[in-house]
């Protein structure tokens, strides 16, 4: 048994616990440089907003409809779904953190299940103020359907019965009612299921979730790939996906940004790239490996005149390192060879090649006066003060000073306040 909790209209939700005026109204999450809608309040949803909209086709709304657009606030967003998962994780004795949600093991759990989650949904309302919809399956596939029967049982009266809103079992629903369930939703809310396979499935006569669990495995194969046929034996009830306690470490890691203001001089492109490094190996590090190549990036953007610029180059690594200073230096020298002045630079990254686990050292002759210096716990303090006084405290010199204004910064003009992660956000409560 699997279950999967996931806070409803997350970066939403998040925002109203700190601003209880926006309940009730039409609440957009906007993505990097307040570019899209990236989430959206039951409200919203009704006004019509898809998901990914451009903000500025749907600004007008603000003066008609009330809408309110707010830039992402993800310091604030990571430190609520923390505490959410650590909540969640009381629902059974594994978890898996699946991006903003979660997956819970149920084995081994006694009980009422469907009035244990509604305890631990009330504890998550009640000690972080996330409503949250918990969905519960014989497999992953069908938790994560379950989750979405709960939420929309909930936003939608009448959809589905009023007992599997917030809280819904498929594994403790008779067959002629778990076939009824089935036969409501359509294939396209099945995880695993995109939108040109769904196509290719109503083409086909599959419109529904129970089409497509009655489906035989073997021709799903042949017709379409494994990767859907695994998705048809879950939704049979065999479990194909197991639970991943740890995750996989990544084989690439990546911080890339789009800029608020186009950069042309090399000076900020600089810092910009220094801090991207330093992102990116402080990811390295917190999953225990080594890169043994750097790769740098810059381009202009294409849709907005003038000439084009879409430049990269691969730095190696004489030794595999996880080591700020070294990552940044390499992305650096590479910046160096690709820079070009007369261009205006609208986005930037720095991508972590090559990766390893630290555990692993190729070893070489000393053939030079070259010690190898171990700056592992100079690394380790460093994680250790930015974790607890927050991003940046301390960084490369290239990366500029704290209180130096970022020209290439993201645009952020409607970004509430970190309330849990600043000292100078933290809101104050008066009698």
């Amino acid at each position: 048994m699997f279950a999967l909790v996931d806070g409803n209209n997350f970066y939403v939700s998040c925002e109203r616990v700190f601003r209880p005026s926006l309940n009730g109204r039409p609440v957009v999450v906007l993505s990097n440089n307040d570019g899209c809608c990236v989430a959206r309040s039951n409200e919203a949803k009704a006004l019509g907003i898809k998901m990914g909209a451009p903000w500025f086709e749907v600004r007008h709304m603000e003066a008609t409809e009330g809408l309110v657009g707010l830039s992402a606030n993800f310091a604030l967003y990571g430190d609520m779904s923390d505490r959410m998962m650590s909540l969640a994780a009381g629902l059974g004795p594994t978890q898996e953190i699946y991006s903003i949600e979660s997956f819970i093991g149920l084995h081994g759990v006694r009980g009422d299940l469907v009035k244990r989650g509604h305890a631990i949904r009330a504890r998550i309302l009640q000690w972080t103020g996330i409503p949250c919809g918990i969905g519960m399956g014989s497999t992953k596939t069908l938790a994560k359907l379950a989750n979405h029967i709960a939420k929309t049982a909930e936003r939608k009266p009448g959809s589905y019965p009023a007992e599997l809103a917030q809280v819904c079992n498929l594994a403790a629903l008779p067959a002629q009612d778990f076939e009824a369930v089935l036969r409501l939703t359509l294939v396209d809310e099945v995880w695993g299921v995109g939108r040109k396979i769904a196509a290719q499935l109503h083409e086909g006569g599959v419109h529904t979730v129970l089409d497509l669990a009655r489906m035989d495995a073997a021709t799903v194969r042949r017709r379409w790939n494994v990767v859907l046929e695994r998705t048809v034996r879950e939704l049979q009830g065999m479990p194909c996906i197991e639970l991943d306690a740890m995750g996989a470490p990544r084989k690439e890691i990546a911080c890339t940004r789009s800029f608020g203001r186009s950069v042309t001089d090399l000076e900020p492109l600089a810092e910009a790239v220094t801090e991207f490094a330093s992102r990116a190996a402080e990811k390295l590090r917190k999953q225990g490996s080594v890169a043994g190549q750097v790769l740098v990036f810059a381009h202009t953007s294409p849709f907005r005149p003038g000439p084009r610029f879409a430049r990269s180059r691969v730095v190696p690594l004489r030794r595999p390192t996880a080591d700020t200073g070294l990552l940044v230096a390499a992305a650096l020298a590479g910046l160096q060879c690709i820079y070009e002045p007369g261009f205006a630079i609208a986005k930037a990254g720095v991508m972590l090649l090559d990766l390893q686990p630290c555990e692993f050292e190729q070893s070489e002759l000393a053939l030079e006066d070259d010690p190898i210096e171990d700056r592992s716990r100079l690394m380790f303090a460093l994680d250790a003060l930015n974790q607890r006084y927050g991003k940046g405290t301390v960084h490369c010199g290239s990366a500029g000073t704290a209180r130096q204004v970022k020209s290439w910064g993201m645009k952020q003009e409607r970004r509430t306040p970190q309330y849990t992660t600043r000292w100078e956000d933290v809101p104050i409560a008066r009698a």
